[in-house]
């Protein structure tokens, strides 16, 4: 083969890895269009140029609010950076309140210019997707003082607005959440690497659009299970750790996906796992309510894919379900080492 033919073939295929990361980051941007907001009805009943002013006002605020937010935050995981013996040198708040600020300022002037979710998913997910990588590259523990620093950030701005003002921005701020807790970067870059009609792609394709359908069903049972469950925040049936109950199994599906995709178990093994054991004991989630979790996404799996189809989960499902299991976390570990102070 020339050199000319050489290049034309490199160029061809990197052509098909940007069209297969550009299909699947839109196929789930897809969903805040068709779950969050009514594109048909958006911007009725508000004045023009209200969706500015909202945005302008919660800019004004928003170098306040990401100050009060790491507040929020230290006080939350101050215990488990002694816990876990981290080196606090990792953390560092300047650099993690400064992406924040970026962040939000972003998503604010996309909602002021009333750009729709699904647009800014497919604008601001590169963004969100270095983030992501630079802190877990650190330690994957950090990602949770990052994380925990978006969550106070837009609840704090939320707090901020009339309901339905906060009814359209939360589906602005849900776009920021699926691509800081979700490895979504790694997942298309991990599909890309396949050809358009392989199965494992189809499958993928398939379960993408309907993550948030399966997390609210799985969320929904869950509560039902536990009616009167209590963690950090409030009950489980509360507005706000519902919504991060949904966004939890959307994460603990894209995980297995992603296993899926790169053949390997380390997805799990090297991010979610120890992000979970960063987090959950300190917002009081218990491990058994995490298996129940894990074992009504088995179910979901079940009922959605062919018997083939689910073989091709079943060995990183069933290390999942070990690496959660009883004999590594009884539920007598949950709040032992933590106290009532949490």
């Amino acid at each position: 083969m020339d050199s000319a033919s050489q290049v034309g073939c490199l160029q061809n295929s990197v052509k098909a890895k940007v069209h297969s990361i550009e299909n699947f980051s839109k196929l789930w941007a897809k969903k805040y269009v068709k779950k969050l907001i009514d594109p048909e009805n958006y911007g009725k009943g508000s004045t023009k140029g209200a969706e500015a002013i909202a945005a302008e006002r919660l800019l004004d605020s928003l170098h306040s609010t990401t100050i009060q937010a790491w507040s929020k935050t230290e006080t939350l995981l101050s215990q488990e950076v002694m816990r876990q013996r981290m080196d606090y040198r990792l953390i560092d708040a300047w650099e993690i309140k400064k992406d924040t600020y970026r962040i939000y300022e972003k998503v604010l002037l996309a909602y002021g210019n009333r750009v729709i979710p699904q647009r800014l998913a497919v604008l601001i997910a590169p963004d969100l997707g270095c983030i992501r990588q630079k802190y877990t590259e650190i330690d994957t523990r950090v990602l949770g003082f990052v994380s925990m620093q978006f969550h106070y950030s837009g609840q704090l701005l939320l707090k901020q607005l009339s309901s339905q003002e906060r009814a359209t921005v939360s589906a602005y701020f849900k776009v920021i959440d699926d691509h800081l807790y979700m490895p979504l970067k790694r997942l298309y870059e991990a599909a890309s690497k396949y050809s358009r009609h392989s199965p494992v792609l189809q499958i993928i394709g398939k379960l993408l659009p309907i993550n948030s359908e399966i997390a609210a069903k799985i969320v929904e049972r869950t509560i039902e299970l536990n009616p009167h469950y209590h963690c950090y925040s409030g009950s489980l049936s509360g507005a706000t750790i519902k919504s991060s109950s949904i966004r939890d199994v959307e994460m603990f599906q894209i995980y297995l996906c992603l296993c899926v995709l790169e053949q390997s178990i380390a997805p799990i093994q090297e991010e979610l796992l120890p992000l979970c054991v960063m987090l959950y004991p300190t917002l009081k989630v218990r491990w058994e309510l995490v298996r129940q979790m894990i074992h009504l996404i088995g179910l979901e799996l079940r009922e959605q894919l062919e018997s083939q189809q689910v073989a091709l989960f079943m060995p990183y499902f069933q290390a999942l379900w070990k690496m959660f299991s009883p004999g590594v976390f009884p539920d007598s570990l949950d709040f032992q080492e933590m106290g009532d102070s949490a």
